[in-house]
């Protein structure tokens, strides 16, 4: 009995020893009773992220429309059942791009429009406002932003609305220069002239 307790501890030591060890190149160990092989080898623990697209804006993640790596986990279980975010696949891919040139587009468009209605107010010349006259180049009153937006739809019949004017203070007679911001890039310039009656 103590020698085939002692084969036995000899045979467990070794199988020990090959299986738990770091070295993928060791022989295989096998079982006393040679039916069964096996061999252990170190794994990396395998890195769990998902590329997704997110739906809506999250704090401290990113914007709407905006393509991403986040862990496995945290879209899991907060993403996906808020439905702030949704997994890319190809199809998805295309589709973001279509959008994008159509969005692309729309701006081009927006801006083009822009530019051919500040050229317009541009060479009309000089719009003019009739106040009523005091002292010298003084008048009654001043001409304010809404003022010019009357003016501009008398003449032109174009709506503008009166917060893109941009209007220095005119309180006397003379010629001002007004700014019209028609588009963040496009900005169109138009002279006011101000006489007294």
């Amino acid at each position: 009995m103590a020698s085939a307790l002692s084969s036995l501890s000899s045979t467990s030591s070794s199988l020990l020893q090959h299986s738990f060890t770091g070295n993928s190149k060791a022989p295989i160990t096998q079982f006393p009773n040679k039916s069964a092989r096996f061999s252990v080898f170190a794994q990396k623990k395998a890195k769990k992220l998902r590329k997704i697209i997110l739906k809506e804006d999250v704090t401290d993640v990113g914007k709407q429309g905006q393509l991403l790596d986040v862990r496995a986990g945290f879209f899991r279980n907060y993403l996906l059942p808020m439905g702030k975010a949704q997994l890319v696949t190809p199809q998805l891919l295309k589709e973001m791009k279509i959008e994008e040139e159509r969005i692309e587009a729309e701006k081009r468009r927006v801006k083009e429009e822009a530019q051919q209605l500040a050229l317009i107010f541009e060479t009309v010349g000089a719009f003019k406002v009739k106040r009523k006259g005091g002292k010298g180049n003084q008048i009654f009153g001043s001409v304010t932003a809404q003022d010019l937006v009357d003016i501009i739809k008398a003449q032109l019949q174009r709506e503008v609305d009166k917060r893109i004017v941009d209007l220095p203070e005119i309180r006397e007679t003379g010629e001002y220069i007004a700014e019209l911001k028609l588009h963040p890039e496009v900005t169109a310039r138009v002279r006011v002239n101000v006489f007294a009656n």
